[in-house]
């Protein structure tokens, strides 16, 4: 099972305290470091805050500064950019990583950040969902067009016209994650255009049947849907003890009990033990969320003592 460290910065994380926490995490010899793609700060407002980072922009120093994390998004959001920019945007940072960048992309949800930054929001699920799906239509289209060529699309949402569909990402395939419990439509976008299928937060009961209603849709595409990667992304706080345990859990407004329940909290053997369960269920991958990122310990922790308990799930 591969490890990734997923992060929340619209929480308040400058610019250094992304790259502190993704240098340790290349340090610690872990998969991957990822970050969420939101504008306003979730929970409690907190006048001291230092605001949003631009998700891409930032991806992009950090490639520059690292070199062997894969790098990416749980989930840029959508509903921020035009698809053609986007497809812009992320072929750069892949060429600035020399090709370590996966790329996540949702359908947007959050009303507040929209109206805080003049955004357009889409009312309807539908069309939040419609859009997505032109959107993974045009980037994977603009990629895969040929030099010389040009590229052009007409949706219900989108109209590209001769597009020179450049720059190119490095990797010949940039590997796309859809995430999302939807019952439906998301598997189904999850079976025609991933690489690999991402649940954020679930319940026992999510893991099994959102998985089962993504293997449903990959055979009414006729894909094997064991070549598209199965993931997680949990809330976590490691600790050797169970008192430094609280006292991380108490740092980042979560309750013990609540963390045993919907996410990751105990020793490396403890968490090691609940990943087994996840993984026999066929999930190839976590994304532990750390939401305090002056704890540079607990990365080191997940590297040395963690990593080696799961490499072989």
């Amino acid at each position: 099972m591969d490890i990734r460290i997923f992060i929340e910065p619209q929480q308040g994380a400058t610019f250094d305290d992304q790259l502190r926490f993704a240098v340790a995490t290349e340090q610690a010899g872990l998969d991957g470091f990822f970050r969420s793609d939101h504008l306003v700060r979730m929970g409690n407002e907190d006048p001291n805050t230092v605001g949003p980072t631009d998700t891409w922009i930032t991806l992009g120093a950090i490639a520059r500064e690292t070199s062997k994390l894969r790098l990416g998004t749980l989930l840029t959001a959508g509903t921020f950019r035009y698809p053609g920019p986007l497809a812009v945007s992320v072929a750069q940072v892949d060429q600035m990583s020399g090709g370590r960048v996966e790329f996540g992309l949702g359908a947007g949800w959050f009303e507040k950040e929209h109206l805080a930054y003049g955004i357009p929001f889409p009312a309807t699920p539908r069309e939040r969902l419609g859009r997505l799906e032109e959107q993974l239509e045009i980037i994977t289209g603009l990629w895969a067009t040929p030099r010389g060529s040009t590229y052009s699309f007409a949706g219900e949402y989108y109209e590209l016209t001769d597009s020179p569909a450049l720059p190119k990402p490095t990797q010949s395939h940039l590997p796309i994650i859809v995430g999302g419990k939807g019952p439906r439509r998301t598997p189904a976008l999850a079976a025609r255009f991933a690489d690999e299928f991402n649940l954020a937060f679930p319940t026992m009961d999510q893991v099994t049947t959102s998985f089962a209603s993504f293997d449903r849709a990959c055979e009414e595409r006729e894909r094997d849907g064991s070549t598209v990667i199965k993931s997680i992304a949990l809330t976590t706080v490691i600790g050797s003890t169970d008192a430094e345990c609280a006292r991380r859990a108490k740092i980042i407004d979560r309750e013990v009990d609540e963390l045993r329940q919907v996410g990751l909290i105990g020793s490396a053997s403890v968490i090691a033990e609940r990943l087994a369960v996840y993984a026999k269920h066929g999930i190839s991958r976590v994304y532990l969320q750390i939401l305090d990122l002056s704890d540079l310990d607990q990365i080191a922790e997940i590297g040395s003592e963690l990593e080696p308990l799961i490499r072989d799930l």
